[in-house]
């Protein structure tokens, strides 16, 4: 049995088939038709709805994408779409601010769109410009061209008076107090189960009991299986309602990330030491993504594309693996051993990522070559960490992805650069190291040649990045 509010209003599922999602929960079970359905797949946004979840004595809105969003992860949470913001006769003010501005032709994408503004109002104050693309990055649309969507989200905030949301946020408070997640749950139709442990230990029982149970987090992977492949996945475990598994600590050697906490979290404690982390988290599809999706879903998913591998393995990131009460460390780049295999044994799961704290001396960059800037899956994707002392390079670890069938590091290339000067003839070495490091294919998102070639570049750009300072932003601007 689940509990959740839904806007003001409590909703108590115990006999629902948990591969349902939040969409075709609220368009056949809720009767709320506002939530459109565009791709299935999170990247049109037209889906978009908003989360309300209990942060201290405040509530955290996070806009999602309902068709990736399982309905046993609303346990404890607020669900609130475009139909709960009319405020009593009147519109919402990004309702109203999307009449004003034209910003709605066909209307299809439209309440999508107005819960990503919705979001972004409840989250900041007066946005800048890039914070505003950001907000609506993973919001497509056909008709307008976006600038009037835009000039709709500024307006918005022209007057800002407290919503009917804000006037009782303390009483929503108090009624998601009482519905917060104290010990395992479970949601089932008979057939297909759910299990939403509240703790670590009930986590490894239960794994321990249902070894072939898929884990989902954010489930922006996991749940392509059900709305594109139209599988049916049996048991289910929801980890995000254990406390232990979303914290994030920063301690003074290491960056401590729980296997769920989402990627808008992460990127708060990563973006401080590695700018460049938080550059590439920026570019981590879209906002609504990353305000599910989790590093260990990234990881554990083992594609050899996913964004934050190369970049964890090139920082010497490890894992910390449990199986009911026994865990042990891995380092992340032992946990790839074949495409879509790793080192995890059955009944084991992520418990944690571990980042050490950015070292003296050490540069790290991160370069992600796509088709488009925003929303897009790698072609290539480097990461490039040295440690340079006195004109002589310490330590090289550079990992990419794209370039096998696993996040891959390229020892060749580290052998050529550690003990090197740091010059251009250790880079023209090591570019001939690099080109061997990898056998990469060809596909739709890149040809072989490409890569190889791209990849062996990269790492001149890192050179005269670090070389010429001044470069960094013009060039950063090309990718």
């Amino acid at each position: 049995m689940i509990r959740f509010l839904l806007n003001k209003a409590l909703r108590v599922e115990e006999q629902l088939d948990p591969n349902m999602t939040v969409l075709n929960y609220l368009r056949t079970q809720a009767r709320k038709t506002g939530t459109k359905e565009g791709c299935a797949s999170g990247d049109c946004g037209a889906c978009t709805v908003v989360l309300g979840e209990l942060d201290g004595d405040r509530i955290r809105y996070k806009s999602v994408n309902s068709c990736l969003t399982f309905v046993s992860a609303l346990n404890g949470k607020q669900l609130i779409t475009v139909e709960d913001l009319k405020q009593g006769d009147r519109l919402h003010p990004a309702q109203q601010a999307m009449v004003d501005c034209h910003g709605s032709q066909c209307g299809f994408c439209t309440p999508g769109i107005v819960m990503s503004m919705f979001a972004l109002g409840k989250n900041v104050g007066q946005p800048e410009k890039e914070e505003i693309h950001e907000a609506l990055a993973g919001n497509l649309c056909r008709c307008t061209g976006y600038r009037p969507i835009v000039e709709a989200t500024e307006k918005m905030y022209e007057e800002v008076t407290p919503d009917s949301f804000d006037t009782e946020q303390a009483a929503t408070v108090a009624r998601l107090r009482e519905i917060q997640p104290q010990a395992q749950v479970e949601l089932s139709d008979g057939n297909k189960t759910a299990f939403n442990p509240a703790s670590l230990s009930e986590l490894a029982s239960l794994l321990e009991q249902h070894p072939d149970a898929r884990l989902v987090a954010g489930g922006t992977d996991l749940a392509l299986e059900v709305t594109q492949f139209h599988r049916e996945l049996p048991t289910l475990i929801y980890v995000g309602d254990i406390a232990e598994m979303k914290q994030v600590r920063v301690l003074d050697e290491q960056i401590e990330l729980g296997a769920a906490a989402p990627l808008t979290d992460c990127y708060q404690a990563l973006s401080q030491d590695y700018p460049d982390f938080g550059a590439l988290l920026h570019r981590f599809a879209s906002l609504q993504i990353r305000n599910q999706g989790t590093l260990g879903g990234n990881i554990g998913n083992a594609s050899p594309i996913g964004d934050s591998p190369p970049a964890l393995i090139a920082l010497g990131a490890k894992l910390v693996l449990r199986k009911g009460e026994q865990t042990r460390t891995l380092d992340l780049q032992d946990y790839f051993i074949d495409y879509k295999v790793t080192a995890q044994q059955p009944g084991e799961f992520i418990e944690k990522v571990i980042v050490p704290r950015a070292a003296a001396n050490g540069e790290f960059r991160s370069y992600k070559i796509s088709k488009r800037i925003d929303d897009d899956i790698s072609a290539v994707l480097g990461c490039f960490n040295l440690v340079i002392r006195e004109g002589r390079v310490e330590s090289a670890k550079i990992a990419f992805g794209g370039m096998a069938a696993i996040p891959k590091r390229a020892s060749l290339c580290e052998q050529a650069l550690t003990g090197s000067a740091w010059n251009r003839d250790t880079i023209d070495k090591a570019r001939q190291a690099l080109a061997l490091d990898f056998a990469p294919i060809s596909d739709f998102r890149a040809s072989r040649e490409y890569r190889q070639m791209t990849a062996v570049n990269l790492l001149t750009r890192y050179f005269v990045e670090l070389e010429s300072p001044e470069l960094e932003t013009r060039v950063t601007a090309y990718v």
